[in-house]
Formats: C-alpha cells, sequence, structure tokens
C-alpha cells in the first residue's frame, strides 16, 4: 500500500507541474470540490452503496475525497509547510495518542482493552484537553459553517460530554430554545416532522437554517459560563 500510496502522490505533483488547470488550483478554490464530494460519499452510504455489488460506487468516492487531501497537502509542500507524510505522521500520532484503550504512549498494543464506549470517549476527550490546553469552552472548535442541522447535532453532543445539561424544549411560546414539538416515533416521523417544520418557517418568510442557528447561539452563550 505504501508504494501505490507513493505513486499516487507522485502523480498529484506532476499534474501540479503539467497540467494548467490543476496548477491554477488554490485553497479557497478547492473548498468548494472538497465540500461536494464529502457529500457525495455521504448520498452513497445513503443508497446502499457499502453492499459488495455496488461497493465500486462507495470506493471511487472516498477515492474523490482523498484527491482532496493530496491537492491541499501538496499546495502546502510547494510553500514548504509541510508534505502529505507530515499528515499521514500527524494523523497517525494523533490516533494513538487518543486511544490509549487500545495503544501505549510508544504506539505499541495495550495488553489489554475496555468497552465501555463512555471510557472511550472520556480518555479522548482527555487527550484534547492536553492538545488544546487554551480552550475553556466544549464548544470551541466547533466548526460554525456546518449545516445548522449538523451544528445543533454536534453542540448538543459536546454538552452532553461536557456534563452541561441541554434544556428540552418548552411548551409555550415564550421557549428559549423552542417551541411545543409534537411527539414522533422514529427517523420518518422525525423526518416529516423537520419537513413540515421547514414548510411552515418559509411559508411565514423564516429562514429556518437562520432560525437553528440562532438558537444554537443562544444555547452555547447561556451554557458556557456554566463551563468555565
Amino acid at each position: 500500500m505504501g508504494q501505490a500510496f507513493s505513486r499516487l502522490a507522485q502523480v498529484i505533483a506532476l499534474l501540479r507541474e503539467r497540467c494548467a488547470w490543476t496548477a491554477a488550483l488554490t485553497h479557497e478554490a478547492l473548498l468548494e470540490y472538497l465540500l461536494e464530494e464529502a457529500y457525495e460519499v455521504i448520498e452513497a452510504v445513503e443508497t446502499g452503496h457499502t453492499r459488495a455489488e455496488d461497493a465500486a460506487e462507495l470506493s471511487g468516492e472516498l477515492g474523490d475525497v482523498l484527491l482532496q487531501v493530496l491537492l491541499h497537502a501538496r499546495l502546502q509542500e510547494e510553500t514548504g509547510n509541510f508534505s502529505i507524510l507530515d499528515v499521514v505522521e500527524g494523523l497517525t500520532a494523533k490516533m494513538v495518542r487518543r486511544n490509549p484503550h487500545v495503544f501505549h504512549p510508544d504506539g505499541t498494543l495495550a495488553e489489554s482493552t475496555t468497552g465501555d464506549p463512555a471510557e472511550i470517549e472520556r480518555a479522548w476527550d482527555a487527550a484534547k484537553k492536553v492538545e488544546k490546553p487554551r480552550r475553556g469552552s466544549p464548544f470551541e472548535g466547533i466548526p460554525v459553517s456546518l449545516p445548522a442541522l449538523a451544528l445543533a447535532a454536534k453542540t448538543q453532543n459536546r454538552a452532553r460530554r461536557a456534563g452541561v445539561a441541554v434544556p428540552a424544549a418548552e411548551t409555550g411560546s415564550g421557549a428559549s430554545y423552542g417551541a411545543a414539538v409534537p411527539g414522533w416515533d422514529g427517523e420518518k416521523e422525525l423526518g416529516d416532522l423537520l419537513f413540515e417544520t421547514v414548510r411552515q418557517a418559509t411559508e411565514r418568510g423564516i429562514d429556518p437554517e437562520a432560525a437553528l442557528r440562532g438558537a444554537i447561539r443562544r444555547f452555547t452563550a447561556a451554557a458556557s459560563p456554566m463551563t468555565d
């Protein structure tokens, strides 16, 4: 695999040198492709391309994401900052460091491990705190450019892992983070509820994405003092 990966990195370098279109790429220009390719991976998984007979589709989409990583790394290598090797070595070290239930600090396998997901999460979070001690809030580092639903889910997950309460939706119109929410059971009903919420919002001229982002900001502003 090492030889194949090295050949791929070489092909990318040659394209940067000899292909005018590839040579003109910048980090900023690549961002739309990175986002698009990531969504195509999601679509391939959601449409069942993990099955053996369809897995070639997912393999191709993963290759397109890898291409984006290699191009960004190559741009940095050309400026002398870092190379794809630094990316790989950094990721390897991070995976060892953040998974002490599997690895010793030197990368050798631990004699025993744990099957407790909560314990694994605590070890991961502890390692992150050592890496980034200046972070004073569990919400720091969450990309605010995430789509609102993904941002809400990530924010709430971070809050729970930090022991910060996530208030349930209130039943009155004066709710801080939401209004009355009808009961639902299962993914299909939840999807229908979200779709209907968006329909009502757009009919009233309200941007649902902006509305949810506002709710997230209110929650994090209220919760942050609790984490000091």
